[in-house]
């Protein structure tokens, strides 16, 4: 089977124009340097796609486009509401500059970022294949998105040696019952809400977080949440449980 990382070259090789679909929530985190790289290397065109924007507020959508729009033309989506999907389509159109002619746009980025359902998004229709399962996309597909627009769908990237739990579980490629470090992950979680949107995580959980590191407010989250041990204490892996849980289903928008 070809590697993920030979794929990749060759439809960076192939494409006229290369957008990367990135978690609006966690934009940095999910950026993928090692495809940048090799994009920034071709000299082709290059689009920053803001996917899962109906998570996000619209102040920090605002704050993150102006930031990446100094790295490559962004526009943020929402392939669950359609939302910005038109605005994508002329971006693309703008963007390749080709006339005469399809262009063909590369569609990169991590598992679960929802390039699939972005592309099902500018093309108008069902096209391309989706599921919540990462990874579903096992080849590259070519998918015809009409108004000259066709593109490269293809698997999710990792890059070699990737074995952060974290991202694997803020994209859902690994459900919590698979982390090792429930824990862990969740504490990152509520650190990006405690440095972005605290009163969003407060009231979802009905509890208020003043001072406390990440680990207090776990155990604050979880005692409000009633995940307990026969003596009372708060069971931190069943409330990391419930956070990365509630976070993978789209309940917690930061």
């Amino acid at each position: 089977m070809v590697s993920y990382q030979m794929m990749v070259k060759d439809v960076i090789k192939k494409a006229d124009i290369l957008l990367e679909v990135i978690d609006a929530r966690f934009p940095d985190e999910t950026r993928n340097s090692e495809v940048e790289r090799d994009v920034a290397r071709s000299k082709k065109p290059f689009i920053i796609v803001l996917n899962k924007c109906d998570l996000v507020s619209k102040e920090i959508l605002e704050k993150t486009k102006s930031r990446l729009s100094k790295i490559a033309p962004t526009v943020f989506v929402s392939s669950k509401t359609r939302f910005g999907t038109t605005m994508l389509r002329h971006q693309i159109l703008v963007t390749a500059g080709i006339k005469g002619r399809d262009i063909l746009v590369g569609s990169l980025g991590y598992p679960n970022t929802g390039k699939s359902s972005v592309i099902n998004g500018v093309a108008g229709r069902h096209k391309a294949s989706t599921s919540s399962i990462s990874g579903h996309t096992r080849g590259v597909q070519l998918v015809n998105a009409g108004s000259r627009i066709l593109f490269l769908d293809t698997p999710g990237i990792i890059p070699f040696g990737e074995n952060d739990e974290f991202i694997q579980g803020i994209l859902s490629v690994k459900d919590a019952t698979h982390i090792k470090d429930p824990v862990g992950v969740a504490m990152k979680i509520i650190e990006r809400f405690c440095a972005e949107n605290k009163t969003a995580l407060e009231s979802f959980y009905h509890v208020t977080i003043e001072g406390q590191d990440s680990y207090d407010a776990l155990l604050l989250i979880g005692r409000e949440s009633n995940c307990l041990k026969k003596k009372g204490e708060v069971d931190d892996t069943r409330a990391a449980v419930r956070i990365i849980n509630d976070w993978q289903k789209g309940l917690l928008v930061i």
